[in-house]
């Protein structure tokens, strides 16, 4: 039986309870964290543990979407919660249909060998050199291929993303800087790279894929590690709980940026770094899969990630801030965490 915080009955889970009663309750403990906190990591994992089992029932996984667990207040959304990351079929909707294509790309690619290449070619750093701001300025001509929630540039993403953080932690500069750079690995697009090779959610490659990630019962169909049966065990090439920091990552901008930042001496805090590099491994931070990889800092750090993911998500809209008159305070972050020219 699980309690909630006040002692309130939540489930029974000694016996599986019939579909429906449990999608019931499920929805009355969804409707309780859209108006409460999440403090606690078991209320975490006992929540996707009950959607999992609801997944199981109910095809398509990717239909619904555990990110659900995140909904923040609705002061956050420019339209209703329940929109967010729809990762439905839908031929006839471009969008949709866009994302799905992406993701199937990704899914079918991105192997333990195509990572160890891609780790191999961007992490030498000798690609292009220029300020933050310079490439920031790049992702005003990227919309993400992968994003069902927005069709506007990256640039007004970040500026968006760096605004909410900032109205609600004024005096945490370095998380302001956070919210702009999280999503500036993407230049890699620029640079040669399919989008599905850098954008979207990421996941670890050399073990079982997680039953939370999009797509997961279609995508993975013609994946060449699909075939290796070491792979396609719970621990794969890993040991249990190595920590997600020795984990080889699905490659994309979440790693890339990462590294950038450490290969040119960044003094942006370690909770910094751990955000941008782990902000899209949803199938983990928001699914509650593979937490058998995790050591107790991951533990520690899920507190951040959450946190970041609601700015992250939840201020994707058509409100365009004045990205120009903002520019001045954030080159003023750049210049103390991240100054001058950097290897890219």
């Amino acid at each position: 039986m699980c309690v909630s915080n006040d002692g309130r009955e939540r489930i029974e889970m000694f016996s599986a309870p019939p579909l429906p009663l449990l999608l019931s309750k499920v929805q009355l403990i969804r409707s309780e964290y859209k108006t409460s906190c999440i403090n606690s990591i078991s209320d975490i994992y006992w929540y996707s543990a009950v959607m999992k089992v609801v997944q199981g029932a109910c095809e398509p996984v990717d239909v619904m979407d555990p990110s659900l667990l995140l909904r923040p207040e609705p002061i956050f959304a420019t339209k209703p919660i329940g929109m967010f990351r729809d990762y439905s079929v839908d031929p006839e909707d471009p969008i949709k249909e866009r994302v799905r294509v992406t993701y199937h790309k990704m899914h079918t690619y991105q192997t333990v060998d195509f990572v160890r290449g891609k780790m191999d070619y961007w992490l030498r750093f000798d690609k292009f050199q220029s300020t933050v701001m310079d490439a920031l300025v790049k992702l005003n001509d990227l919309v993400d291929e992968s994003d069902p929630d927005v069709d506007i540039p990256n640039l007004v993403h970040a500026f968006q993303t760096a605004e909410r953080i900032r109205a609600d932690y004024p005096q945490e500069d370095w998380f302001h800087l956070t919210g702009l750079l999280h999503d500036l690995g993407k230049i890699m697009a620029f640079y040669g790279e399919p989008q599905w090779a850098v954008v979207g959610d990421t996941f670890p490659v050399g073990c079982a894929w997680g039953n939370s990630i999009v797509y997961r019962q279609t995508s993975f169909k013609n994946n060449p590690d699909g075939n290796n049966l070491l792979y396609n065990t719970k621990f794969g090439i890993y040991k249990p709980n190595c920590g997600l920091e020795n984990i080889i990552m699905s490659w994309g901008h979440d790693e890339y940026m990462y590294q950038v930042l450490k290969h040119n001496k960044t003094t942006l805090p370690e909770e910094a770094l751990y955000m941008i590099r782990f902000h899209s491994f949803y199938p983990w931070h928001a699914g509650g899969d593979y937490v058998h990889l995790c050591d107790e800092k991951d533990k520690k750090m899920l507190h951040w990630v959450h946190e970041f993911n609601k700015y992250d998500l939840y201020t994707k809209s058509a409100d365009v801030p004045d990205v120009e008159s903002l520019m001045p305070y954030y080159q003023s972050l750049i210049d103390k965490y991240i100054p001058g020219e950097i290897e890219w």
